[in-house]
């Protein structure tokens, strides 16, 4: 790796700043002088952009281990990784990748022991595998596969349909569509999905490149074999523009559920529809707007999601006055009362819930960023089982009510992935390993990671994961890379990483993930305690996080590298400058190893209120 040292510097481009971009909010002048860079299709962004690029480069030329580092990450990721399965008809269906593949593709079996044969590979659909498989959905029936194709990471998605039996593609094809889900109705004649408006002609847009708000989000109801231009318009709102939409199928097939959402909050108002009760079903409703949804949750309060029905009771994981979350119970014919099922837990947040096996439910609760899992009764919400799970993720779980037997995805730092198999129906369910990730070279008994509690400025108690060789010296002498995110009620727990196995295997590197506020480890009180006006203390749970793998001997400042992408771009860069306030030097500059995958790491070096770079 590399670093700037003493007072070298990069020749950085210019940044114009325009003075005279001023914005005025409620009577506070807020400057803005770089929305220049805003536009991606202006040639001075463009210009700097390459700038950028050529500075980027020139420093990256002068690592010489990073051939050699590239090569073992390489080789490292040349592993099978598995989906879990899951059951569509009378067949089994996963995604699998054999290692390298920029795609993983589908499969396609008559029973989980049977041979499997490819059902849809996206990889065949672009030379340098940059059309992605962004979502999908097979029919109840398993006779086809509705599959949303997305290009170069554009959010943008067009869905197409393919017959299952002989793999064939339908005429069908349906544009614009985008933050949506794939939703077959149980007489497989068709699916709901949601989509924006075509744009007007000459708009000229590049979609995926377009930097302006999509506004107008609607849902509709497509029969197969018929062209977009039929799809029934299921719900729009012109008076709230910026409301998102998306739907689901009661697992009876009876209701559609509909759920709107504005921004990242975690609540969203819920509407339903029996289409039972539709007299020509959806059919009657072609060349016509809106179904009739009656609407059971009107306002943004709190976040719903189904669990479970059966006929017009529903069971919701709510966190309305429940910010850890709990399970509630209503009648759609009493839509006033409403009743607790399984009450919110006073330390551990209820992060998933489903129902499997007839009428059992399965709970994962998130216990100081550790998943417990339990198997509840449905009606009176009784605690059955346990199923104990290691330290580490759950990335899938995959069963239904009708299913007898479950499927888990489970990874941690040491773990590259194991998909768990267990059957519900027997006396004491436990789980065995359905399959098996193993990465060729790594050795996990030659590390070790551990969890710590650190305490941040204002006292709070902050989770971090520490992963290292085992045995190391807690002398200063480690590089460490501190990753943090904070942000978006979005939880941070352990994960399998080649990259950072490499540095830790090759370069004696330490790293860590604190688990800050802004993220959703202890339920919707610690995401808000990191939020808006709170943010500051997500910056300084992450420098509490850097000195506390200072003190304790992990590493030293110089020696101390500092990771976050989206949000977590937001929290590095903001740690940088204030700990510029603290006698600390932020030298910032791109790790070698990780910006072959897309990752901005920053560095941080103390030297007497020096800004370097």
């Amino acid at each position: 790796m590399g670093s700037l040292q003493g007072e070298e510097r990069l020749a950085y481009p210019e940044v114009r700043r325009d003075e005279s971009v001023v914005d005025n909010y409620h009577g506070v002048l807020v400057h803005d002088p770089y929305r220049w860079l805003e536009d991606p299709d202006s040639k001075e962004v463009k210009d700097f952009v390459e700038k950028q690029v050529a500075l980027t480069e020139s420093l990256l030329k002068t690592c010489e281990t990073r051939e050699k580092l590239s090569e073992r990450i390489t080789a490292l990721y040349d592993h099978p990784r598995y989906d879990c399965p899951f059951e569509r008809g009378d067949k089994y269906f996963y995604f699998f990748n054999t290692g390298l593949q920029a795609q993983s593709v589908l499969y396609i079996q008559d029973k989980l022991e049977a041979e499997a044969q490819v059902l849809f590979d996206p990889n065949k659909l672009s030379e340098d595998g940059t059309v992605a498989l962004s979502i999908s959905e097979v029919s109840e029936n398993a006779e086809f596969l509705a599959v949303g194709l997305s290009t170069s990471g554009s959010d943008w998605v067009n869905i197409k349909v393919i017959r299952v039996a002989d793999k064939s593609t339908e005429p069908d094809t349906l544009s614009w569509v985008k933050f949506s889900s794939i939703t077959w109705t149980h007489d497989n004649k068709g699916f709901f999905y949601s989509r924006f408006p075509a744009p007007k002609e000459g708009d000229g847009i590049d979609a995926g490149t377009e930097t302006n708000i999509n506004l107008d989000h609607q849902l509709f109801y497509h029969f197969l074999g018929t062209s977009q231009s039929e799809d029934i318009l299921c719900w729009k709102d012109s008076e709230h523009p910026k409301w998102e939409f998306d739907s689901e199928i009661t697992e009876d097939g009876k209701y559609v559920l509909l759920s709107i959402a504005e921004g990242c909050d975690p609540v969203n108002r819920l509407f339903y529809c029996d289409l039972t009760a539709l007299p020509r079903g959806l059919e009657g409703f072609k060349g016509k707007e809106m179904l009739p949804f009656q609407k059971l949750i009107d306002n943004f309060e709190a976040q719903y999601d189904l669990v479970a029905n059966d006929g017009s009771v529903f069971t919701f994981r709510t966190n309305k006055n429940a910010p850890k979350y709990k399970l509630v119970r209503i009648d759609l014919t009493q839509p006033e009362a409403w009743s607790d099922v399984v009450q919110e837990s006073e330390k551990d947040v209820l992060e998933l819930a489903c129902c499997v096996n007839g009428n059992q439910l399965l709970l994962s609760y998130l216990s100081d960023v550790k998943y417990v899992l339990q198997i509840r009764d449905l009606q009176s919400g009784h605690l059955l089982h346990n199923l104990p799970i290691d330290i580490g993720s759950l990335d899938e779980i995959s069963g239904r009510r009708k299913d007898k037997e479950i499927f888990i995805n489970f990874t941690s730092f040491l773990t590259p992935g194991i998909i768990y198999q267990c059957n519900l129906d027997v006396e004491k369910p436990e789980f065995v390993v359905f399959r098996e990730t193993f990465v060729p070279g790594f050795d996990r008994t030659e590390f070790e990671a551990k969890q710590v509690f650190i305490t941040s400025k204002d006292g709070t108690r902050i989770p971090m994961y520490i992963v290292s060789k085992k045995g190391i010296v807690l002398d200063g002498s480690h590089p460490a890379l501190l990753y943090g995110y904070g942000g978006f009620n979005i939880n941070i727990t352990p994960y399998f990483s080649v990259g950072r196995i490499v540095i830790s295997r090759h370069l004696g590197a330490v790293f860590a993930i604190a688990n800050i506020r802004g993220g959703g480890e202890y339920g919707e009180e610690w995401h808000k305690a990191g939020s808006l006006a709170r943010k500051q203390n997500c910056f300084d749970d992450f420098i509490s996080a850097a000195e506390f793998l200072v003190s304790e001997g992990y590493t030293q400042p110089k020696k101390l590298c500092i990771e976050g992408g989206s949000n977590g771009g937001l929290l590095v860069a903001a740690c940088i400058n204030q700990l510029m306030l603290v006698s600390w030097t932020c030298c910032v500059f791109i790790n070698l190893l990780l910006a072959m995958h897309g990752l901005l790491i920053m560095a941080v070096q103390t030297r007497k209120r020096n800004f370097i770079g």
